[in-house]
């Protein structure tokens, strides 16, 4: 079994009415998973997969609002002005969404009433190795892998007949 849990409190959580998944050790920026997972909280599971597809094809910008330093401008974001266009950690978040998604379905909930919960982004484990350098010595390169979480939750729908 593995050691690690969510963050996201279980106390907060139905499980009857929520789904979560989750990716360990993703080779991404986590500075970028970052941003995309405060993007994408929140949305309708339809809405954030839409979004995260027109980031993959770089349509629409993901606002950079902590990590922004000497960072251009795009067009169309609210609320800030910077932004970029993660291509890798978009389709590795689509990924996670995806198996939250397949997870929800499983337990029975309504896809089309789902919405992102939770998401969160955090540093995992670093990938230590080492780059020769001249005169026989060695610097040592650090990979900082991602952790990602999300978590979906089935809104309450309006009832038939009404």
């Amino acid at each position: 079994m593995p050691k690690w849990g969510y963050s996201i409190i279980a106390e907060e959580l139905d499980p009857e009415k929520t789904a979560k998944a989750s990716g360990r050790e993703i080779r991404v920026s986590h500075k970028a998973a970052r941003e995309v997972c405060r993007t994408v909280k929140g949305m309708m599971l339809s809405n954030a997969k839409t979004y995260l597809r027109d980031v993959i094809d770089k349509k629409k910008a993901v606002p950079f609002r902590r990590y922004k330093k000497k960072l251009g401008h795009r067009g169309g974001l609210d609320k800030t002005s910077a932004g970029r266009y993660p291509v890798k950690t978009s389709q590795k978040i689509l990924l996670v969404i995806e198996a939250a998604e397949a997870n929800a379905e499983n337990k029975g909930l309504d896809v089309d009433r789902l919405r992102v919960f939770h998401a969160a982004a955090y540093p995992g484990i670093k990938i230590k190795r080492y780059t020769p350098r001249a005169h026989g010595r060695a610097s040592p390169k650090y990979e900082t892998t991602t952790h990602i979480e999300i978590v979906l939750e089935e809104k309450p729908g309006q009832e038939e007949g009404i």
